[in-house]
């Protein structure tokens, strides 16, 4: 998205349809086809695979591709995502192998006093030999392949440096930021450096009313641009200028409906005026087990966006008279 301008928005995928992991890579070279003939090439604000598919809809796309394919598509197949985050701790897989997935803050590596995560890190990988590390799009890690054998002693290497999840609040463990100024030539306000101790100050409420162990999605980039998805979080914040953003609520905890703005060009002082008192009322009113981009619509306090294109639309002009046939996944 752009500042301002209201001809660009974030989007959620459309359900094409289903097919198996040998048509898979055909399929997908029919979609690469299809955006590259029929994408804008003239207005790069314009250009992206999000648009082509909103200005043509979805039976377009099934179509072309099931014709470039030379076979149907099935029937979508019923699913649900529950969270937006990752499987943090300890898991065994199919193969009867362990995984660790670390949290890493904004998936920024580096030992502070009292938490050596680099250098457990490097140790861990000098006797892992076979075994694997992935990197999360939440920007942890994942430290796989771990056999019953090895896993203590991995633990033990945890305990020696106090790696441990349960230390950090829900909010955090669901946080999320680009690494925005000073590195990166776009941003207009910081993001990675700044975002943890924005947390930090939220936290304080969030153990006044109980709410540190419950899942808050929060997200901030540092330019609309939006690499860490901050429109798909239940609080999320866009730099705008330096200690300058623009606030967003909303979303759906499991990245399943996009957020809407809130307030406009916001500083420290005033997103902390604006959070505290919502998460106290959403301690004392949501419902069992809602969350909390959930409760901020049903209590009023931001309409839904319901499609990518109403995302800068309230009111009238907010609701879903003239869909674009497109059928968006929500639950």
């Amino acid at each position: 998205t752009t500042h301002g301008n209201k001809l660009t928005y974030p989007r959620l995928s459309d359900m094409l349809g289903f097919c198996t992991t040998e048509q898979a890579v055909k399929v997908s070279e029919a979609i690469v086809i299809l955006q590259r003939d029929n994408g804008h090439r003239t207005n790069r604000k314009h250009a992206r695979l999000k648009y082509t598919v909103e200005d043509n809809g979805v039976q377009f796309f099934r179509d072309n591709v099931e014709k470039m394919c030379g076979f149907k598509l099935g029937d979508a197949r019923p699913f649900q995502f529950t969270t937006n985050s990752d499987p943090y701790g300890w898991n065994k897989g199919i193969d009867g192998k362990w995984d660790y997935t670390m949290f890493v803050e904004n998936g920024y590596i580096k030992d502070i006093d009292g938490y050596k995560i680099k250098t457990a890190l490097r140790e861990i990988a000098e006797f892992h030999v076979g075994g694997e590390f992935s990197l999360t799009a939440n920007q942890n890690i994942i430290i796989g392949g771990v056999s019953d054998e090895r896993k203590p002693m991995i633990q033990k290497l945890f305990e020696k440096y106090n790696i441990d999840n349960s230390r950090y609040s829900a909010m955090r463990l669901h946080s999320m930021a680009c690494v925005a100024l000073p590195t990166c030539a776009l941003a207009m306000a910081e993001s990675q450096t700044y975002l943890p101790s924005l947390v930090g100050k939220l936290e304080e409420t969030l153990d006044e009313v109980g709410l540190r162990h419950d899942a808050i999605t929060i997200r901030m980039t540092g330019c609309p641009n939006g690499c860490a998805r901050p429109y798909v979080a239940e609080i999320a914040f866009v730099g705008k200028a330096p200690g300058n953003y623009n606030l967003y609520l909303g979303a759906g905890h499991a990245g399943n409906r996009i957020n809407k703005m809130y307030k406009e060009g916001v500083n420290e002082e005033q997103i902390l005026a604006i959070l505290r008192p919502l998460l106290r009322r959403y301690a004392s009113e949501r419902n069992n087990g809602e969350k909390f981009g959930d409760w901020v619509i049903r209590a009023g306090v931001i309409e839904p966006t319901l499609q990518g294109k109403y995302f800068w639309s309230t009111g009238e002009e907010n609701k879903l008279e003239s869909p674009s046939g497109t059928y968006q996944i929500y639950w």
